[in-house]
């Protein structure tokens, strides 16, 4: 007896300590009971504490796994996290150029939780002009979204919230959900979708272990999507599963720890 799955495309970093990028994606995906491949743009020595280094993978090295995966199991969905170099975002948007039916959420990796920098300004005109046109979503978090806006001002309000939301569909005419965990009080995402705005609520979960949140919500989103399911539809089931997996109460490592993704399967 044999059977197929649909299946979802993780284009991010790698994680050694298992709670975010390609390792947080592969997990969330098995836990939607879906098939995962992935396609690794970057190399990180980090764990709860830190990140202590990261490295690109070369230019062929990311175009071989890009093709190697696409061409054998194309899939159903893509999630984009750490997108790497502006000549990585050259090669990963020349190649799904060529699918432009498949769906992509992208998380737009772009401010470390410190609240440094990632991209310079070349990086983040590649994201922007190559990448953001090709995403059925983009899910910045607020930092990423004062970045993207080019402003300091604080987004504290709902509407100061939907207010950016809204100006960044009217900048880049794609989808935008803008996520409200960087705020002191809540923890819901606003989504600008055509230019309509609709929220999604969610409640503060008390706890230091959300390494990976991030990560995890654009591919339970990805995940939705490949299954057929509305924008909207996947993007609630997201948060149903991120609130899970945070609810879990797992206790790994010294510093921000990870969520558990098999919560599901407890």
């Amino acid at each position: 007896m044999s059977f197929s799955l649909p299946s979802v495309l993780t284009i991010a970093g790698s994680d050694p300590s298992g709670g975010a990028g390609i390792q947080a994606d592969l997990k969330t995906i098995a836990a939607f009971s879906l098939y995962g491949s992935s396609v690794i743009t970057a190399l990180t020595a980090q764990n709860t504490t830190k990140v202590y280094l990261v490295e690109d993978v070369s230019i062929a090295m990311l175009t071989n796994q890009l093709d190697a995966v696409l061409s054998d199991i194309p899939p159903q969905a893509i999630k984009i996290g750490m997108a790497g170099s502006p000549s990585s975002i050259e090669v990963i948007a020349s190649r799904l150029t060529k699918f432009p039916s498949i769906p992509v959420v992208l998380d737009p990796v772009m401010v470390s939780t410190s609240g440094g920098t990632l991209f310079d300004k070349e990086g983040i005109k590649n994201l922007t002009k190559l990448l953001f046109p090709l995403a059925t979503l983009v899910t910045p978090n607020i930092p990423e979204a004062q970045a993207l806006l080019s402003t300091k001002s604080p987004l504290v309000s709902n509407q100061d919230m939907e207010k950016a939301a809204t100006e960044l569909w009217d900048k880049y005419k794609t989808s935008f959900l803008l996520k409200g965990g960087h705020s002191d009080s809540h923890s819901s995402d606003v989504l600008c979708h055509n230019g309509s705005i609709k929220w999604f609520n969610g409640e503060r979960i008390q706890t230091q272990n959300n390494h990976g949140t991030g990560c995890t919500l654009t591919s339970a989103i990805a995940c939705g999507l490949a299954k057929g399911n509305s924008l909207e539809e996947s993007i609630l089931s997201a948060k149903d599963y991120i609130n899970g997996a945070l609810m879990a109460g797992l206790e790994l490592g010294k510093g921000n720890g990870p969520m558990w993704h098999g919560y599901k399967e407890s």
